[in-house]
């Protein structure tokens, strides 16, 4: 089958690709409508690697995704072809004990669509297990349900956070994962959102949500716009989405007391974190590590119109354009947030 492979770092090819794909009693064989650029695929492309994993031979790449169900293993009751599906990229190891104390993300043996050495889906068709597909609404497009995988990491992070009705949060960074980050907490029952950022087109595109206000941290204090909104007493819950270095030193500044700080984006290196403005404020602190037992839930909200992703998606090419995308990826104009490729119909 023709794919998208990354060779090496730097070099990307459109090639036939030859996989072996059997498919078993419990999974479904799906056709690739839609398929997200994912920040890791980009870092894979111009790095080659993400810590510990790192590409030692030709892997395609590709990891949200949306298509077609075209054929069901034996087993398989709750699927049938047809069926429009999004897919969960991680397929854990049900020995494994993470998985069986209800954290499967957290599995070490977790085979993850393209992360070394496991293949991604920027191909005509993936066969997957049917417990980790799930049926689109009716009223969910291809491209939205592509953005359901990132949209569960923001929901996660929501979900550790531990939302309150009413809460107010800050979301430092308005990339795709901050903007997702946003959208899932208010829907998860935040009365304001702030984003911050210093793109002033991805601020513009924030502010168009209800209840989510932009702060631009070039030209305001984002500490004083909250402590402003909040009566001096700061915001319920910091979501650090952006994994820049220096907005993980404030990352505390705008909490108030006793409120949480939720670590979602992932730095490069490692970076030193202020303990005393923590403490000083008992601060409690949650971590992300993608996401568990969330796309039902993502869906259910994105079939009821309570999370909108479509103005996120603002580039798309087609499959014989995928060079392009991750080049268009690697360098993105500002106003720029979800790049995706969307695939040929069979």
């Amino acid at each position: 089958m023709k794919a998208l492979v990354l060779e090496e770092k730097h070099k990307l090819s459109l090639r036939d690709f030859s996989l072996d794909e059997p498919l078993g009693p419990h999974d479904v064989r799906i056709a690739l409508r839609a398929v997200g650029v994912c920040g890791s695929d980009v870092h894979y492309y111009q790095h080659g690697a993400i810590g510990p994993f790192v590409v030692r031979e030709p892997m395609i790449l590709g990891h949200e995704a949306a298509g077609v169900v075209i054929e069901t293993g034996s087993s398989v009751t709750t699927l049938k072809s047809g069926d429009r599906v999004c897919m969960e990229p991680g397929i854990p190891d049900s020995n494994n004990q993470a998985t069986r104390l209800g954290f499967y993300n957290l599995d070490p043996s977790v085979r993850f669509w393209a992360t070394p050495p496991v293949h991604g889906v920027l191909r005509p068709t993936v066969v997957h297990p049917a417990a980790f597909t799930f049926k689109l609404p009716d009223n969910v497009s291809f491209a939205e349900g592509a953005m359901v995988e990132p949209l569960a990491v923001g929901m996660h992070g929501v979900n550790k956070a531990r939302v309150r009705a009413g809460d107010v949060a800050v979301v430092v960074g308005a990339g795709p994962i901050g903007m997702v980050t946003a959208l899932a907490a208010m829907a998860g029952g935040c009365s304001k959102v702030f984003i911050t950022d210093v793109q002033p087109q991805k601020l513009e595109l924030a502010g168009k949500y209800p209840g989510i206000t932009p702060v631009n941290v070039r030209e305001q204090d984002v500490v004083k716009v909250v402590k402003e909104a909040t009566e001096d007493w700061g915001a319920d819950i910091v979501f650090e989405a952006s994994g820049n270095a220096r907005a993980i030193q404030g990352v505390f500044d705008p909490l108030c007391p006793s409120g949480c700080v939720v670590f979602i984006g992932m730095p490069i290196e490692p970076v030193a974190l202020n303990i005393v403005a923590a403490q000083v404020k008992e601060a409690r602190i949650e971590n992300v590590f993608r996401y568990a037992h969330v796309f039902p839930r993502a869906l259910a909200l994105m079939g009821a119109g309570k999370i909108d992703v479509k103005p996120l998606i603002t580039d798309r090419f087609g499959f014989d354009e995928s060079i392009e995308a991750f080049d268009f990826a690697s360098n993105m104009p500002p106003e720029s947030v979800k790049v995706q490729i969307e695939m040929p119909a069979a």
